[in-house]
C-alpha cells in the first residue's frame, strides 16, 4: 500500500488549515536528540487472528524498519515500547479491563499481555538491533503516572524530540503523543507508520494530534529530514 497499512490520508485542505494556525513546524532537531518510539507492535496486535488484532499494523512494519534503520545510522535512538499488564488484583491492576473489556475476553487479553506469552513478544518481522532500548508500560501512554520509566530514560539521554510509530493510532499512539507534548517534548507522528482498526479511527487519531499535540508527516519526509534517500 502507498500509505503503509492505510489507504486513507489526511486531506490537503485539513493539513493546510493546521499549518495556517500553527505556522511551519520544526520537523526534527539533530538526530542525536531524537528517539523513535515504536508503540505496541506485539504479536497480540499484529498477528493474524490475535486477540487484539489490528490488520493494518502488518502493513506498517516496512516503514517502521526503514525509520529505525535511518535513525540509528544518523545517531538517534530506537525504543520499542510494549504493553505488559499487571496481574489481576495487584496494585497496578487496571479499571480498563473491568469496564471496557467484555468478561469473556478479559483473562485471554491479560494472559496475552504478560511476559512469557508468545502474544506478548514483538512481531518477528520487526528489525530490532543491539543498542535499541525497550520500555514496558502498563497503561495506554508510557508517560501516565507510574506506567513506565520512559520519561526518566529520555531526559537522562538528552532526547527531546519523539517520533511515534506503531498501533493503535487513536489509542496508545495518540495517548503517548498527547502526554509527551504536555511534558514539553517535541513530537512527530508518522502517518504511514501508525495503524488503527479502521481508516476512520486512524484519521480521527491523526487529526487530533495534528491540531494540538504533534507534527504529522510521512515516512519519506522524515527520512529526507534525516538525510536518507527515499
Amino acid at each position: 500500500m502507498p500509505n503503509g497499512g492505510h489507504e486513507a490520508r489526511l486531506s490537503a485542505d485539513f493539513l493546510e488549515a493546521v499549518r495556517a494556525r500553527r505556522g511551519t513546524p520544526r520537523l526534527a532537531p539533530s538526530p542525536a536528540e531524537t528517539a523513535l518510539l515504536v508503540i505496541d507492535m506485539q504479536n497480540v496486535f499484529v498477528a493474524p487472528g490475535a486477540p487484539l488484532e489490528v490488520p493494518a499494523a502488518r502493513g506498517i512494519v516496512s516503514n517502521i524498519n526503514r525509520l529505525a534503520s535511518a535513525l540509528r545510522q544518523a545517531g538517534g535512538t530506537v525504543i520499542w515500547v510494549y504493553t505488559t499488564l499487571a496481574e489481576a488484583g495487584s496494585a497496578r491492576d487496571w479499571v480498563y479491563l473491568t469496564d471496557f473489556v467484555a468478561p469473556e475476553r478479559r483473562e485471554t487479553i491479560r494472559a496475552a499481555l504478560r511476559p512469557g506469552h508468545e502474544m506478548h513478544e514483538l512481531w518477528p518481522e520487526l528489525e530490532v538491533r543491539d543498542g535499541d532500548l525497550r520500555c514496558a508500560k502498563d497503561r495506554f501512554s508510557p508517560f501516565s503516572q507510574g506506567a513506565s520509566e520512559l520519561d526518566a530514560t529520555l531526559r537522562g539521554a538528552g532526547l527531546s524530540h519523539l517520533v511515534i510509530a506503531g498501533t493503535l493510532t487513536n489509542v496508545c499512539c495518540e495517548s503517548t503523543a498527547r502526554d509527551a507534548m504536555m511534558l514539553n517534548y517535541r513530537v512527530t507522528v508518522v502517518e504511514d507508520a501508525n495503524a488503527a482498526r479502521t481508516d476512520e479511527e486512524h484519521l480521527r487519531g491523526l487529526a487530533t494530534v495534528a491540531q494540538l499535540f504533534a507534527h504529522v508527516t510521512s515516512t519519506d519526509a522524515l527520512l529526507a529530514a534525516f538525510g536518507e534517500p527515499v
